[in-house]
């Protein structure tokens, strides 16, 4: 997913099953210039995140089959486009949930469309900004929104889900990261059933591709997960 330059009108994603607030949080968007695309599941939203270029996704948080919870997080493993979260519900805990899910932002139905409006356009004038998102750790850079990555300047040649899980270990590199964090990072799962063997055979594979570096980028903390220590400029 790559983001629109200065010059172009922003294209925002619209995802939820009620097609009377689609319609409505599309004009309200269409009245600061936005192009507007819909969906009405996290599924079929997940399509079009992977498709084409977003500068803002306006999510619901109540969706049938995965939530707006679950897909923002499953976002966030791939992109930092603003995600401006919808629900009806109001309270703080619905609040830091959508936050701890990665959102930007939070309107609480029935909710001024012109606010909703202007909030935005706050959010995608914030994130045109700023830099994009860029990973380094010694000989490492992953470039978060164009989902590559090279290693002493070579291009790694990932799977979708390799991507992923070298993405979050570099994110907190200097940390563990434990088995149930990845499995709920990368494979946006709380199922522990079979989860260690799936972790440890895509960490075989992230090895292979990183050669006889990869034992030491990709450490294995027995009994708990993994860890990417930070490595020196000019390493190896």
């Amino acid at each position: 997913m790559t983001a629109a330059t200065p010059d172009e009108a922003p294209v925002a994603l619209v995802v939820d099953d009620e097609r009377q607030m689609v319609a409505i949080v599309e004009f309200a968007l269409s009245t600061q210039g936005f192009t507007c695309v819909t969906a009405g599941t996290a599924e079929a939203a997940w399509t079009l995140i992977r498709d084409r270029h977003l500068d803002l996704v306006v999510l619901d948080r109540m969706l049938p089959g995965a939530s707006g919870e679950h897909l923002c997080r499953r976002i966030r493993t791939v992109s930092d486009v603003p995600v401006l979260m919808l629900t009806a519900k109001g309270t703080e805990n619905d609040r830091v949930d959508g936050f701890l899910a990665g959102a930007d932002d939070y309107v609480t139905k029935p909710f001024s469309p012109r606010e909703l409006a202007l909030r935005a356009q706050a959010l995608v004038r914030r994130t045109r900004a700023r830099a994009p998102e860029v990973l380094r750790n010694g000989p490492l850079v992953i470039d978060v929104q164009a989902r590559t990555t090279t290693w002493a300047g070579r291009t790694l040649r990932l799977s979708e889900v390799e991507q992923r899980l070298l993405t979050v270990l570099a994110r907190r590199a200097g940390s563990v990261v434990t088995w149930r964090d990845l499995l709920n990072e990368v494979w946006f799962t709380e199922e522990t059933a079979g989860g260690h063997d799936m972790i440890k055979t895509t960490v075989y594979r992230l090895r292979r591709h990183l050669g006889e570096e990869g034992e030491r980028l990709v450490l294995t903390v027995r009994g708990t997960g993994y860890l990417m220590p930070h490595l020196a400029e000019g390493h190896p």
